[in-house]
This record gives structure tokens, C-alpha cells and sequence, in this order.
């Protein structure tokens, strides 16, 4: 029996863990240097070491013969599927996962820096590009896989422009940095033509933790000696650090819906991805508190048909993680809000997910947690799973 047993689960959150050079047969040359640059791309006969020595543990005979015993506990590169993708469906069948959300790993904080850039529009594009392609190359050789790509919202032409290509690729989810664009809003009437075409599609627009605003570093100058993560490193989750996670995805969400979006493109749903959740519930009373308080001098909120933790909870859809209250919650935000996450094979995401998800959501009722593993998936990812029904 598989990790999930009878249940039905989608996971919306997973990754992929690309080698290095990972891009080097699909980056224009135009923009490779950069690019790889921005990737911390090694010396091509470093690279060429690593991979063998990595594809050589994957498919090493007694290791896979330890799948079903070890598949929840190896994590990084030794999980099975994270950088091999004909490997990746023998972790979906072990797990029981009905379909899986895939992102990138090493170039989530990247996408987002270039996009950033001020006259990069070329490399954000380019540098988009190919990484839509391999993620989609990856996730084709299973329909549960759901592929993510990146749409750069730094050129609002180009950008409607580059949603139809991406869209046209094979997209199930289309990232956007979770930071507002350097020279306009997210919220620009411009970039009505990206949400109609998303909406149109049935894809949804998603945000994920590494495309937003970094804590300050000064932080850490606090004359005690360096915090470690639970990885070993300094530059990844502390007790500080986490703090900051959800400061843009609140801000650029909040924009969206103050202005109007949600409300121009009734259908089109929003994933926020692996930014946690306990921030959720009182930043929609925030925002009701701000239409409330503001309403008699602003026409757009006056112009809102809903109030904003209703367009929330028409078409937002939010991860906790493991370690959050996800009852809690889902009692303060309603039923139609978080989603079931493993974040694998990230260590982030833990070794048995269902246990602590089922801990928390103890006490709250079997339609609740059929939302949360299930259904508040499939409602955001609308016709995206089209080909996982077909597939059976």
C-alpha cells in the first residue's frame, strides 16, 4: 500500500533538483554566460564529475532496491526522482499522490532577481524560457507531474506575449515573482491580458517562497556567533529568516485584490506556495479592516463586489506548513483556503507530512480535510488536471 493508502491527495508543492549545467543545451547564447552566472554555473569538467557521480548512486542497484523502505527519508539529490525524471513516477506511486505541483529548485531566487533587473527584459525572457522548457521536458514523462513555469511581469507586453507561449508549452501553473515589478504594479490594467488568457486556460497564477524579498542580513550582525538552519547552512531557514517569508506575497496579493483583479477575472485562482499559512487569517481582516476603513474615499473599493477575505476564499489557495496549525487555520479562514503540501524532496517538508497535517486537522470535520488533501487542489488547478482524468 502506498504512503496515502486510500485517500484521495494532490500535492501542491514539489521540486526538482537540477544538476548543474542543467540548462546549458537550452539557454540562447545571447544570454547563456549570464545566465549560468546567475546560477552558479561550475567549470564544465566539475560539472561533468558531479553528474556521474550522482546518476551513478541513483542507479545503483541496492539503493533502488530500498525504495519502499527509504522513500520518505532520503531527501536532496539522493531522493529517487529528483533529478532523473523517468525515476520520479516510481516516488509518485510509492507516495499514492494523485497528481504533483512541480517546481524548480535552483533557479526559484534567480527567475525573480533578473526579472527584477533594471534593461534585462531579454534575459528575463530568455533565461524564462528555457527554464520552461525543461521543466516541462521533465514532467512529460507522467501526467500526474504538473509542470510550473515562470512569466516575468518586468515588460507588460511581452508579457501577454510570452503567457500565450508558455501556455501553448505545456504550463499547468504559471510563477510569478512575489515581488512587485520594478517600473509598475501587479495590478496594472496592462497585465489584464496575462489574467485573461490564464483564466481562459484554467491555469492557475502561483507564488513560491525563494521569489520573494529577503530578510536584511543586517539581522544577523547581533554580536552572537551564526545561527545554523536545520541543513547545516547560514542562508536558509532560521527562526529570523522565516519571519520575513510572507511580507511580499501579503503586499503584492493584497494589490491584486484591492485593485481589482480578482474581481475583473472571477474564475482565475492564486497558489501560495510553501510561505506558510499562519499569517493568512489576519491578513484578511487587514484587508477587510483596510476596505472598511477606506472605502468612502476610494472608488475601487466601493467598485469591489466582494469583501476581500471573500475573494480569499473564492481564489486563493494557500500551503501551511507541517508545522503550522493547519486546523486552527482552516477554522479562522473557512474551508476553502489551504492545501496539502510535501515539499518533496526538500528536507523542509519533513518525513512523514500526513501524520503532522493529520495532528493538526484533528477535531475538524471529514469535508474539511477531504478541502485540504484534496478538492481546494483540484479547484485551483482547474482544467490543468484535465489530463491526469484522462491518464485514470
Amino acid at each position: 500500500m502506498s504512503y496515502t493508502g486510500d485517500r484521495v491527495v494532490h500535492d501542491a508543492d514539489s521540486h526538482v533538483h537540477e544538476l548543474p549545467g542543467w540548462l546549458d543545451n537550452l539557454l540562447d547564447p545571447v544570454i547563456a554566460d549570464r545566465a549560468q552566472e546567475l546560477l552558479g554555473r561550475p567549470p564544465r569538467e566539475k560539472i561533468e564529475h558531479i553528474t556521474q557521480k550522482l546518476t551513478s548512486q541513483q542507479r545503483d542497484g541496492e539503493l533502488r532496491s530500498r525504495d519502499g523502505e527509504e522513500f520518505r527519508f532520503r531527501k536532496g539529490v539522493e531522493a529517487i526522482g529528483a533529478f532523473i525524471s523517468e525515476d520520479r513516477p516510481a516516488a509518485l506511486d510509492l507516495f499514492g499522490f494523485k497528481s504533483q505541483l512541480v517546481f524548480t529548485s535552483s533557479a526559484l531566487r534567480a527567475l525573480t532577481q533578473v526579472d527584477m533587473a533594471e534593461g534585462e527584459a531579454d534575459l528575463a525572457y530568455g533565461f524564462a524560457r528555457a527554464h520552461n522548457q525543461w521543466m516541462v521536458e521533465f514532467c512529460s514523462v507522467d501526467s500526474r507531474l504538473l509542470p510550473v513555469c515562470y512569466l516575468p511581469l518586468t515588460d507588460i507586453d511581452r508579457a501577454a506575449q510570452f503567457t500565450a507561449e508558455t501556455l501553448a508549452s505545456g504550463a499547468s501553473a504559471l510563477m510569478i515573482s512575489s515581488v512587485c515589478p520594478r517600473n509598475h504594479s501587479p495590478s496594472h490594467v496592462g497585465l489584464d491580458r496575462v489574467w485573461a488568457q490564464a483564466e481562459e486556460a484554467g491555469i492557475p497564477i502561483v507564488f513560491h517562497v525563494g521569489g520573494g524579498t529577503r530578510m536584511n542580513d543586517t539581522y544577523k550582525v547581533n554580536g552572537l556567533p551564526p545561527v545554523k538552519d536545520f541543513i547545516g547552512g547560514d542562508g536558509n531557514f532560521t527562526s529570523v529568516s522565516f519571519m520575513a517569508i510572507p511580507y511580499a506575497p501579503m503586499q503584492t496579493m493584497a494589490t491584486m485584490i484591492l485593485d481589482g483583479v480578482l474581481d475583473r477575472f472571477p474564475d482565475l485562482k492564486f497558489g501560495i506556495i510553501e510561505q506558510g499559512a499562519s499569517w493568512v487569517p489576519g491578513w484578511m481582516w487587514s484587508m477587510d479592516a483596510a476596505a472598511e476603513a477606506f472605502h468612502k474615499n476610494e472608488d475601487r473599493l466601493r467598485q469591489l463586489s466582494l469583501r476581500p477575505s471573500e475573494f480569499v476564499q473564492r481564489q486563493v489557495r494557500v500551503t501551511p506548513y507541517p508545522h503550522e496549525p493547519a486546523g486552527c487555520i482552516i477554522e479562522q479562514t473557512g474551508p476553502d483556503v489551504c492545501l496539502f503540501s510535501s515539499d518533496y524532496p526538500h528536507f523542509e517538508g519533513g518525513r512523514d507530512p500526513l501524520k503532522r497535517f493529520d495532528a493538526s486537522l484533528e477535531g475538524r470535520s471529514p469535508n474539511e480535510k477531504q478541502r485540504f488533501f484534496s478538492e481546494n487542489f483540484v479547484n485551483m488547478m482547474g482544467r490543468a488536471l484535465d489530463r491526469v482524468t484522462v491518464a485514470g
